[in-house]
């Protein structure tokens, strides 16, 4: 068992689970990429904090067929501390060192089927 989040408890890699990625979607339908891709990591329990493998995960969104919208994320106003000490803001601005599409933030609709092809992404 592992904290996520606000408090609540589960099982990581419970894929089934209701918490995590629907825990997401309860708070809007719309996220932003970081904010997803911490989760999917936390569902998988796999480092979210590495550049590389978010970069792989955007180009995967992006080979689904994933629509993304761009997202200004001001580094700043990212939520700060995350999981376990960890700064999503120095994650934001490790990534704005890249000047490629693939280490920007985006917007996704988390519908079903978007959760669904999310959890089929292979951290390779």
């Amino acid at each position: 068992m592992d904290n996520i989040g606000a408090g609540r408890r589960i099982k990581l890699g419970d894929k089934n689970s209701t918490i995590g990625l629907e825990q997401l979607r309860s708070k809007a339908l719309f996220q932003n990429t970081i904010d997803v891709w911490i989760m999917c990591c936390e569902e998988n329990q796999w480092d979210w904090y590495d550049i590389e493998s978010y970069r792989n995960f955007i180009r995967y969104l992006r080979s689904q067929e994933v629509k993304l919208q761009k997202f200004s994320l001001c580094i700043k106003e990212s939520g700060g501390m995350y999981e376990r000490g960890r700064d999503k803001s120095k994650f934001l601005e490790q990534l704005s060192h890249y000047n490629s599409d693939d280490a920007a933030a985006y917007t996704v609709k988390l519908s079903s089927e978007i959760i669904s092809k999310i959890r089929s992404f292979k951290n390779t």
